[in-house]
C-alpha cells in the first residue's frame, strides 16, 4: 500500500495495491505496522462504526474533545463519498487548511484522521456506506461539531444543491462560535497527546524486549 500525508498534517491517505484475478480482487485496506510507522505510534482499535447515507447527505464537521480525543481510519465499503479533513487545532500553522479524498468501494482508499482534526464527508451515491475504525469508544459529551457550510471555512464540498444534514449538524456552531465557546483543541494539546501515545508505545516495546 502507499501512504501519503494530506495537506493537513497528521492526516493520511492510504492507497491499497489491488491484486485482481478471475474471481475478483484482494487488497489490504490497512496494515497496523505500516500505519504506525507513518503516524509515529500504533493505531489502537476501540470501536467500529458504520454510516449509510443517501446521495447528497453531508455529515460533519465532527471531532472529539481532548481528552480523550479520537483518531479514525475511514473507508467507503459501498458507493462513493467525498471525504474531507480540516485542521481546526487552534494555533496550528495550517489552521483552516483542508484536503479531500475520493473514497469508493472500488478504489479502496482509506483516510487516517488524527485526534483533534475535523472530519466530514458528502455522499456521492445512494446507499453509500462508510466504515469508521476508532481509537477510542464513544463517550457522551466529548464529540463536538463545526458547521460544514461556514463561509469562513469555505470548504470545497462541490455541492450541486442544498445538502441533507442532521438537525445537529445543521445547528452546529460556526468556526468563530466554536472558538468563542472553547470547543476547539489547541495545536499544543494535540502534539502533547501524540507524544504521549508515542511514549506509551516505546514503553510497551521496551517491556516486550525485556521479556525476551
Amino acid at each position: 500500500m502507499e501512504i501519503r500525508e494530506l495537506a493537513v498534517p497528521h492526516a493520511l491517505r492510504v492507497i491499497p495495491e489491488k491484486l485482481p484475478d478471475t474471481r475478483g480482487c484482494f487488497y489490504e485496506a490497512m496494515r497496523r505496522d505500516e500505519l504506525a510507522a507513518a503516524v509515529g505510534h500504533p493505531f489502537d482499535l476501540a470501536q467500529v462504526n458504520f454510516s449509510v447515507s443517501r446521495r447528497g447527505v453531508l455529515r460533519g464537521i465532527h471531532s472529539v474533545s481532548i481528552p480523550p480525543g479520537q483518531a479514525k481510519f475511514l473507508t467507503c465499503v459501498r458507493g462513493a463519498v467525498l471525504d474531507l479533513v480540516v485542521d481546526i487545532r487552534l494555533g496550528s500553522p495550517t489552521f483552516g487548511v483542508c484536503d479531500t479524498s475520493l473514497l469508493t468501494a472500488e478504489n479502496g482508499v482509506g483516510v487516517y484522521v488524527a485526534e483533534g482534526l475535523g472530519h466530514g464527508f458528502v455522499a456521492l451515491t445512494d446507499d453509500a456506506c462508510v466504515q469508521y475504525l476508532c481509537s477510542t469508544p464513544y463517550i457522551p459529551g466529548t464529540p463536538f461539531d463545526v458547521h460544514a457550510l461556514d463561509p469562513e471555512l469555505d470548504l470545497p464540498w462541490g455541492l450541486e444543491g442544498p445538502p441533507l444534514m442532521s438537525p445537529r449538524d445543521a445547528a452546529a456552531p460556526t468556526l468563530a462560535e466554536a472558538i468563542a465557546k472553547g470547543l476547539l483543541p489547541t495545536y499544543q494539546e494535540c502534539l502533547d497527546l501524540y507524544a504521549r501515545l508515542r511514549a506509551g508505545d516505546e514503553r510497551r516495546a521496551g517491556t516486550q524486549r525485556a521479556m525476551v
